[in-house]
């Protein structure tokens, strides 16, 4: 994924924040400037290249200064905004707007960030307490009616306003927004959207902290090693150093990840140990102290809520009519026009499965737990390929540098160079200058792979800062995932899914390294979230490209090229369990379509009933193919800015899909190539409707064709 939920939410709706009473309420609680300027380093922008964080002297107690100062200031400038006596004109409204609120945005770009990546029980006291300040602070500005008149007049008066394309792109975004924020509606309604948008933002944020809480109190513990027969002695010695970190000597720890099925599945022999940790995944933060149940019911009431105030039949309405799918039965069509040949192929997978079971002399039915495990001996069987085998030919550093630097600069002609002095906020973290062919620098680089404790699961892309030639700013952007670290001294090794990951997470992170636009709410990642995923799905597929997979699958010990005949397995096992996998996101998409499709009055009482239900209507409820999310741990919907938007990532693939099939037509890995796609696509961020970007590029819109042929579903 690409983007952090949180801190994209935050800062994407920063340039429409506050004005009300609470401008003296925040004023009277904060530092003046002039007295303790000297000692917090985010007062003033940073003094390193690009302005990249001074996380060597950024310290916890400094945010909340910043963030009250930076509230106050930036409501400052938002008053004198719309209390200008001066007719509205582009230059003192909306360029005005697009310059605001800098220590507010400095502020909250670092602080989520760190929320996510590095977080600590003090940090998310502090995000408790700025939820609802933050909601209240965007609200008083969305729905500040002077501010708001101005707004409107300029969009009324936008033909006789002369601008140029990327200025008319703004003033659109900037009157869309206010109006979806409730810019129209009745001071009466205008106060049920306050209380509705506080509410919303403490629980999301308590189910985020909740979810981060569980994911290190459902560890499995394991007290004989007999039980992990399956296991490498690698992976056994790392599951004795985890027990022995969290106290429990003499013991193994298996820790669970964030999806509901788990890695270690595959390899686990024993079924009852199986069966325990995908319980544990599946069913965690339904209980408890972490207990997400009754949140997720609150906050899919509230969002149909909001949505039928501001006119809408529901979230999903109202979050799919700035999308590229437009509305919710087009996202219906979508899927549901997948499910026959996706369930077709699953019970074919699922019968090789039954048939190893039975051959091995047993005759239990296959469960969840039993999936991965079984699959993996029919993917062993099938071509032949040992995961353990393979992974010595996938060294972390090779795949990075030679293998995700290495089409980047095959691509797009670009390169890399490490920053070792430049400071980061752990130790783990790498630095890097990003280069363009002419040897002019483009951007900063924050690599940020290993897991850890305080770590949120999954992967993403983020930004330090935007892109604007308004603001004279150059990005600094970072890309995070939770790759298991070997111990010191130890090679690390990564599967191909995380290979194809770390390809991935790049593909977001050019996109915003890439952006050559005028305004910061229009640059690199901040387009509809069924675009966003776009560009880094495309990178995907040149982790299999020959030329690149062959420089960077090196032995670790030798250096030697992986053999051909390896090779040709890894290529070919692509697309085996593609069923499951598609199945199993496919099952979550549909879920989340469901959660946001309720009217207010009909909110579920029972998340199990319901999911079970969803699933049924739509003819994906296979027991033993679960969601890859269930509702109590489905971060992008109910944690973050993927509500009733987590099918973006299969709308996105079909551009991907499409686009990737079409420059392996011109010629594939050439510079000539990704300089088009980086024209038409990764530079123009929400400068021009997304739509028009693809058609530039590609000469006409996406089919499906490529997609079905990518995932390995279309007719034979």
């Amino acid at each position: 994924m690409k983007k952090t939920i949180i801190a994209v939410t935050i800062y994407s709706t920063l340039f429409v924040s506050g004005c009300s009473n609470y401008t003296t309420e925040v004023a009277s609680t904060v530092p003046k400037k002039s007295e303790s300027v000297r000692h917090n380093p985010l007062f003033k922008a940073s003094t390193l290249i690009y302005q990249t964080p001074m996380f060597d002297q950024i310290k916890d107690e400094h945010f909340m200064p910043a963030f009250k100062l930076g509230m106050a200031e930036h409501l400052k400038e938002i008053e004198r905004i719309a209390t200008n006596p001066a007719a509205p004109t582009f230059e003192n409204t909306l360029i005005a707007m697009e310059k605001s609120g800098a220590l507010l945005k400095r502020t909250s770009s670092v602080f989520f960030n760190l929320i996510g990546t590095d977080s600590s029980v003090k940090r998310r006291q502090l995000q408790k307490e700025l939820a609802p300040m933050l909601a209240e602070h965007r609200d008083n500005i969305n729905l500040n009616a002077a501010l708001f008149d101005r707004i409107k007049s300029l969009y009324d008066n936008r033909n006789t306003l002369e601008l140029d394309s990327e200025s008319k792109r703004l003033l659109d975004v900037y009157y869309t927004n206010f109006v979806r924020a409730g810019a129209k509606l009745s001071a009466e309604d205008k106060e049920k959207i306050r209380k509705i948008n506080e509410e919303h933002s403490s629980l999301t944020t308590q189910f985020s902290q909740n979810l981060l809480a569980e994911t290190s109190a459902i560890s499995v513990i394991v007290d004989d090693k007999a039980a992990l027969d399956g296991l490498t002695e690698r992976q056994i010695l790392a599951t004795k150093r985890a027990a022995e970190a969290a106290g429990h000597k003499d013991k193994y720890l298996i820790g669970i990840t964030n999806t509901t099925r788990q890695p270690i599945l595959a390899s686990l022999t024993n079924r009852a140990l199986r069966q325990q940790i995908w319980q544990a995944s599946a069913y965690r933060a339904q209980s408890g102290d972490n207990d997400n149940t009754q949140i997720i019911i609150r906050l899919a009431q509230l969002r149909a809520e909001k949505a039928a105030l501001l006119g809408y039949k529901s979230w999903a309405d109202y979050g799919l009519e700035k999308q590229m799918a437009g509305n919710p039965k087009a996202v219906y069509n979508m899927l549901g026009s997948m499910v026959p040949a996706v369930v077709s192929n699953v019970e074919k997978e699922a019968a090789d499965i039954k048939t190893l079971i039975q051959s091995e002399g047993h005759s239990f039915d296959i469960k969840p737990w039993d999936w991965a495990y079984y699959a993996e001996k029919v993917r062993q069987s099938r071509y032949d390929l040992d995961e353990t085998e393979v992974k010595k030919y996938f060294e972390f550093n090779n795949v990075l540098e030679n293998g995700v630097f290495y089409t980047m600069n095959k691509l797009y002609g670009v390169s890399f160079k490490a920053r070792p002095d430049l400071p980061v906020y752990h130790p783990d973290v790498k630095a890097y200058e990003l280069f363009d062919n002419n040897g002019e620098s483009l951007a900063i680089f924050f690599a940020d792979y290993f897991a850890r404790e305080g770590k949120r699961g999954g992967a993403w892309m983020n930004s330090f800062v935007g892109q604007s030639k308004l603001l004279n700013q150059k990005p600094v952007v970072i890309n995070v995932m939770n790759i298991a670290k070997a111990p010191d001294g130890e090679p690390t090794f990564v599967s191909y899914s995380e290979v194809t990951t770390m390809f991935h997470e790049m593909g977001h992170g050019l996109h915003g390294m890439f952006s050559d636009v005028k305004y910061p709410s229009l640059a690199g990642t901040a387009v509809s979230r069924d675009f966003v995923e776009f560009p880094s799905t495309f990178e995907e597929d040149w982790a299999a490209h020959p030329e690149v997979i062959s420089n960077y699958a090196k032995h670790y010990q030798t250096g030697e090229p992986i053999p051909k005949t390896l090779l040709d397995k890894v290529i070919r096992s692509r697309t085996f369990n593609m069923g499951y996998d598609t199945l199993e996101y496919m099952a979550s998409a549909l879920l989340d379509m469901e959660w946001h499709t309720i009217s207010p009055e009909h909110a579920p009482t029972d998340i199990n009933e319901f999911e079970q239900a969803a699933l049924k209507k739509h003819g994906v409820a296979l027991d033993y193919v679960p969601p890859r999310y269930k509702s109590a741990f489905f971060a992008h919907s109910m944690g973050g800015g993927y509500s009733a938007g987590y099918y973006a990532y299969m709308w996105s693939e079909i551009l991907a899909a499409d686009a990737y099939a079409y420059v392996q037509k011109l010629g594939g890995l050439k510079l000539e190539n990704g300089e088009k796609y980086r024209k038409h696509i990764l530079s123009v961020g929400n400068s021009r409707p997304v739509m028009d970007s693809y058609k530039a590029f590609r000469g006409k819109e996406p089919t499906t064709e490529a997609l079905l042929k990518r995932r390995g579903l279309a007719p034979k």
